[in-house]
């Protein structure tokens, strides 16, 4: 996993040392280092990398996500292959909060429930070459979040600093841990 953030390396330089299975976490990010370009479109060394098997992890954090970004790759057809919150001392208040509300952000930019969910469970386990997470295939953990898609107006921000009102997001609703269920009280 390689973890990009201010130049130098530059992206491109980053991204041609990888093979496939790399991961490169912070993949939405603004200017500098961003994987778009000027005129909406996904920089060919970033398209390059995605058919080389590259795999794009969100990383949000503090400064590593930015919805026009986001907004810009989907709108090229380019989905993150794994969401992830980055979650740390200096962004546990904000922006990313948790990984639920980094899951939200993206239904909020319009990426179908189903790509989110995957994106969160089933394949950052198969990044982690851990075939027994994320699944609840026979011989599985058991471990499994229940989410509640909630409606509503929620307002979420980017790394840096832009606010987007979301009509749904998702919310706890209970775990299974060992193929028990236990319900979240507030």
């Amino acid at each position: 996993m390689v973890h990009i953030d201010e130049p130098p390396p530059l992206l491109s330089e980053v991204l041609a040392l990888m093979r496939k299975g790399d991961v490169l976490t912070h993949c939405f990010r603004a200017f500098p280092n961003t994987p778009v370009t000027a005129d909406g479109k996904v920089h060919d060394y970033v398209l390059d990398a995605r058919r080389r098997g590259i795999i794009f992890d969100i990383g949000h954090g503090m400064g590593s996500f930015s919805f026009d970004v986001a907004r810009t790759m989907l709108a090229n057809g380019f989905e993150p292959d794994c969401i992830s919150s980055d979650v740390h001392a200096l962004c546990i208040e904000g922006p990313a909060f948790d990984l639920l509300t980094t899951m939200s952000k993206f239904l909020s930019i319009g990426m179908p429930l189903v790509h989110v969910v995957r994106a969160a469970t089933a394949a950052p386990a198969a990044a982690l070459q851990r075939p027994e997470l994320g699944t609840f295939k026979p011989g599985a953990a058991g471990d499994a979040s229940i989410l509640q898609l909630q409606t509503g107006a929620f307002d979420f921000v980017d790394s840096v600093g832009k606010r987007l009102v979301g009509s749904t997001r998702l919310a706890a609703a209970g775990v299974v841990f060992a193929g028990v269920h236990a319900a979240i009280t507030a």
